[in-house]
C-alpha cells in the first residue's frame, strides 16, 4: 500500500484505525520467529525521490489549498506518510492556538509544519565488521531514512513501546535521527546485510534486526567535543520564549528554538508536574543514546534511541534530540527540553562534561569531571 497518496476514503478513520489497517502485515512480520535469515526480512520502503522530505508525526494532517487553516482542505495525510518538502512558509493568517506559524508546501498544497518531521532518505553502504570496545563488539549508528521496519529477535517484553504497538496493531518502526548501538552484523539468505540493535545499550530488552542500509555509522569525530578548552560554559533555557542559548563567559555561541515541559494535558487541564523546573543545575549525566520512559496511563511514553541526551535535573530532566514532532517554539514535553536533532547534537558535543565514544556516556558522580550549568528561567 502506498502511504504517500491521499486517502479520502479513510477520512472517517481515527489515527489508530489507520495505522492498524496499514501496519497489520508489518506487525505480523515483526512477530515471526527469526528463523532462516532472509525468508521474511523486508527491504527498505520506497520513498519519494526528493532531497528533503517530511514525515507526518502527529496523527492526521489536513492538506490545505493555502497556508491557512481556514482555506479549503484538498486531502489528508496520516501518521508516517512521507511527502516531498518543497519549502517552509509563514502562515497567511496567525494561528493563535500555537506559537508556531510555520507551514510546509508539499506537492498537493500546504500542511501545518509542527507535526511534519523534516527528514531525508539517505541510503548507506553496509559495513561488514564492527570494532571492539570496552563493553564488547559494536558501534553507534543513526537512522538516516524517514522510517524503517524492524524484526524482533524474540517475543516482545511486556509493558514496553514494542508491546504497546503490537497490542494496537501498529507497525514496528524506527525513525529518522534515532541513535542506537549495533552489536552484530549478519547476511541474510537473500544477500541482504542486516544489523542487530540493542535499543538500550546500557541494559536493553526487545533486541531487533534492521536492514543495514537504513543506518549510518557514527564516528568518533561525529561526537568530538566543540571548544573543549573552554570551561566556563552555561546554557540558558527560556521557557517563556521557548529558546536555548549557549554561552561561553558572556558570549552567546549558539541559539535554537526548543520545546520545554507542556503546561496543559490533552484535555486542557493545567499540569504543573510536566513543566520544566526553573532554577540553576549542573549537567550530571550524558548519553549518546538513551531509552526514555515515564508518565501515566493515557499520557505515558516509552521511547528508545533518544540521541544526544544531557541530564541536568532530578527525575531525568534532560536536553535531548526529538523525532516525534517539529513544534519547536511551543511547550510539548513531560519536563525535558526537546531539540531538533542537529541542535541536540551540537549542544551535546559542546556541553561539559565531555563524552568519549567508548562507552558513550559519563556520570560526574563517578568521574568527577568538570561540568556545565543549565539555567532554566521564565523570560
Amino acid at each position: 500500500m502506498d502511504m504517500n497518496r491521499k486517502l479520502p476514503n479513510f477520512s472517517h478513520f481515527s489515527r489508530r484505525d489507520f495505522l492498524k489497517f496499514t501496519g497489520a502485515g508489518i506487525s505480523a512480520l515483526a512477530l515471526r520467529p527469526f528463523g532462516r535469515l532472509g525468508e521474511q526480512f523486508s527491504r527498505l520502503q520506497d520513498f519519494p525521490n526528493h532531497e528533503r522530505l517530511g514525515r507526518v508525526a502527529g496523527g492526521r494532517l489536513d492538506i490545505h489549498a493555502r497556508p491557512d487553516p481556514n482555506s479549503a482542505s484538498v486531502g489528508i495525510l496520516y501518521d508516517d506518510a512521507v511527502v516531498p518538502w518543497f519549502r517552509e512558509v509563514v502562515g497567511e493568517k496567525p494561528t493563535w492556538t500555537f506559537s508556531n506559524q510555520k507551514w510546509v508546501e508539499i506537492p498537493d498544497g500546504y500542511v501545518y509544519g509542527a507535526y511534519l518531521q523534516p527528514v531525508r532518505n539517505e541510503i548507506n553502504v553496509p559495513i561488514l565488521s564492527l570494532p571492539q570496545n570496552s563493553l564488547g563488539t559494536g558501534m553507534w549508528m543513526e537512522v538516516t531514512v524517514p522510517y524503517v521496519d524492524i524484526q524482533l529477535e524474540r517475543e516482545a517484553s511486556s509493558h514496553s513501546w514494542i508491546s504497546a504497538r503490537i497490542d494496537d496493531g501498529m507497525p514496528l518502526r524506527l525513525y529518522y535521527s534515532q541513535v542506537f548501538w549495533v552489536d552484530q552484523i549478519k547476511t541474510a539468505e537473500n544477500g541482504q546485510v542486516i544489523y542487530h540493535i540493542n535499543p538500550n545499550f546500557y541494559g536493553g530488552v526487545d533486541m531487533m534486526w534492521i536492514p543495514a542500509e537504513a543506518l549510518r555509522p557514527i564516528s568518533e569525530e561525529d561526537i568530538s567535543p566543540i571548544h573543549p578548552d573552554v570551561e566556563n560554559k552555561r546554557v540558558v533555557v527560556d521557557v517563556l520564549h521557548q529558546t536555548l542559548s549557549c554561552f561561553e563567559d558572556n558570549t552567546e555561541v549558539y541559539y535554537c528554538r526548543v520545546s520545554t515541559g507542556a503546561k496543559f494535558d490533552m484535555y486542557g487541564n493545567v499540569v504543573d508536574h510536566w513543566s520544566t523546573p526553573l532554577g540553576k543545575y549542573k549537567v550530571s549525566r550524558k548519553f549518546v543514546s538513551l531509552q526514555m520512559s515515564g508518565g501515566t496511563t493515557g499520557a505515558g511514553y516509552d521511547l528508545p534511541g533518544i540521541g544526544w541526551t544531557s541530564i541536568f535535573a532530578t527525575g531525568g530532566v534532560a536536553i535531548h534530540s526529538t523525532f516525534w514532532h517539529n513544534n519547536f517554539g511551543d511547550p510539548m514535553s513531560h519536563g525535558c527540553v526537546n531539540l531538533a536533532p542537529e541542535d541536540a547534537r551540537w549542544v551535546f558535543r559542546w556541553l561539559l562534561p565531555q563524552v568519549s565514544y567508548d562507552p558513550g556516556m559519563v556520570d560526574i558522580t563517578l568521574s568527577g569531571d568538570t561540568t556545565s550549568i543549565v539555567e532554566v528561567r521564565e523570560g
